[in-house]
């Protein structure tokens, strides 16, 4: 024991294990080349390694010689962390590069890291052995004197590994906020304009239906499209109000599969569809196009389905739609 207190005392352990670490992890984590673990194990490269180096550049001392003890600097080296990699994230982002050249800002990063780590192992070495802030692992077996002592180890695991499970979902539900579907519609002239909105009793209009899966899952997809008669309202959002008729018109469906977003390529469609309509009576319309993931009942065209107007515009995943002004 006395030996490994020494040996502690001779050499800046954490130093050299924080380097290490970030020399081995950072690259990996901010790349994503290893997964979920290997992300974990790599955001103290972020969020700790480079502010527990700078702050034992300038305070390589104990407390009792006007240093920090072991809470004091973990805490602030979080806090030193999130400012050091903000102000080089702040840097990268007046460069030619920009924040987009990740490789780059984690190897600025981990320079940064390597160097104040050797700054901070050279005053270490040049503090007095009595005043070095150590940090000292001690892996021997210690029985618990008695039951209370035994059952708080038994709570501060319990504790530590709950707070490990929360911290790995809480990473993991990040990606399951990015989990949606781009659902547009788009004029003849492939854009968001030009879109049929006044048109005479069997005139033929075209629109462009839309579709991309970023559901990170095959996904069956449901277009249905609806006629609501509002002819005596005005043009509002209220899916059910003056809802005097709702007239089934047609059903498409596809499979997609998952396609990734990639921002530093041009947006490229996955499905579109060139959908003709015309209007068989006077009036103005709503023409509602609703999108389903899970199948949808059947429904027979040009029947009015206004009875179930709240359950089936309540259950869409999503909706467009296009006034269209009808007459004679």
């Amino acid at each position: 024991m006395a030996e490994m207190k020494n040996f502690y005392g001779k050499y800046p352990v954490s130093i050299i294990l924080c380097m290490l670490w970030s020399f081995i992890l950072l690259p990996t984590f901010v790349l994503n080349a290893g997964g979920i673990i290997w992300t974990l194990l790599g955001l103290p490269c972020l969020f700790f390694i480079p502010g527990y180096l700078l702050l034992f550049t300038l305070f390589p001392r104990k407390k009792t010689y006007g240093g920090m003890d072991g809470v004091e600097r973990f805490i602030i080296s979080i806090g030193l962390s999130l400012i050091v990699v903000s102000f080089i994230g702040v840097g990268f982002n007046y460069t030619p590069w920009g924040l987009r050249a990740t490789p780059l800002l984690s190897l600025s990063i981990l320079f940064f890291s390597i160097g104040v780590g050797i700054v901070a192992i050279y005053r270490w070495l040049r503090t007095n052995p009595d005043e070095r802030f150590t940090v000292y692992f001690d892996f021997s077996r210690k029985k618990p004197k008695n039951k209370v002592e035994k059952t708080l180890t038994v709570i501060l695991a319990a504790l530590v590994i709950t707070a490990v499970v929360l911290f790995v979902y809480s990473i993991t539900s990040l990606k399951s906020e990015e989990h949606f579907t781009e659902f547009y519609l788009l004029g003849p002239g492939h854009k968001a304009e030009g879109y049929p909105r006044n048109l005479s009793v069997g005139e033929n209009a075209t629109v462009i239906i839309g579709i991309v899966n970023h559901e990170y899952r095959t996904v069956n997809y449901t277009v249905e499209i609806w006629l609501i008669n509002q002819s005596t309202y005005d043009e509002t959002d209220d899916e059910s109000a003056g809802v005097s008729q709702m007239l089934f018109v047609d059903k498409l469906t596809v499979t997609l599969e998952h396609v990734d977003v990639d921002k530093e390529k041009q947006w490229e469609p996955q499905w579109e569809y060139n959908y003709s309509f015309s209007l068989d009576r006077k009036g103005l319309f709503k023409l509602v196009f609703l999108l389903f993931t899970s199948p949808t009942g059947d429904y027979v065209r040009g029947v009015d389905y206004r009875d179930q107007a709240d359950q089936i515009l309540g259950s869409a995943y999503k909706e467009l739609h296009l006034w269209v002004d009808a007459a004679r």
